[in-house]
């Protein structure tokens, strides 16, 4: 993809829009009527949202097929469809810790089974509180998964989060607390360490 000054005003438009609180499919809707061009909008929030140019245009690269699936005009459709398939997901860096956490939810949802698909963009964005209390809710159906193996990964996880502070920390003590009782409940003597 080629880069020229039109773009970059793209980018600063972008940056501004998103400085102000609209949303990354806000802001693509804009700059797409503006521009009559979907990838170089795509493109323009991913930069002003900081994600690095090499990553933003290979995922516009892999989305681009989509784009023929609508028509002029269709711009909201196009920006749903892109946020869907999480490209103006940032990816976050993690400390060790945060890494650990993420590690033990990434266990714990191997334990259960797998995990919807709308979570993925929480695990690339670093939102562990909210995987943690989304597992947290989980309740099993026969056969699927293994349940003292989940338990056992979630109050690791839950352990590790409590260290911490924060809006959520509440949230997070009553969700390690449900998770010992879960993992009580179903005999799971075994516990995974943090």
């Amino acid at each position: 993809m080629s880069h020229g000054e039109g773009d970059e005003e793209l980018v600063l438009t972008a940056r501004a829009m998103l400085a102000v609180g609209r949303s990354a499919e806000e802001v693509f809707v804009a700059l797409a009527a503006r521009s009559s061009d979907w990838g170089a909008s795509a493109l323009a929030v991913c930069l002003a949202l900081g994600i690095p140019r090499t990553d933003a245009e290979a995922r516009i690269r892999e989305v681009r097929p989509l784009f023929e699936e609508f028509t002029v005009g269709e711009d909201d459709l196009v920006a749903s469809v892109l946020a869907f398939v999480d490209v103006f997901v940032v990816d976050r860096v993690l400390d060790a810790h945060q890494e650990r956490i993420r590690d033990l939810l990434g266990t714990a949802a191997g334990a259960r089974g797998g995990y919807p698909g709308s979570l993925l963009a929480c695990f690339r964005s670093g939102e562990l509180t909210k995987i943690f209390l989304y597992f947290a809710k989980t309740r099993f159906r026969n056969g699927r998964g293994s349940t003292p193996d989940f338990w056992a990964a979630m109050i690791a996880a839950g352990e590790l989060l409590a260290t911490g502070d924060g809006p959520d920390q509440a949230g997070v003590t009553a969700g390690l607390e449900h998770c010992r009782a879960q993992a009580s409940s179903v005999g799971a003597g075994r516990q995974v360490r943090p």
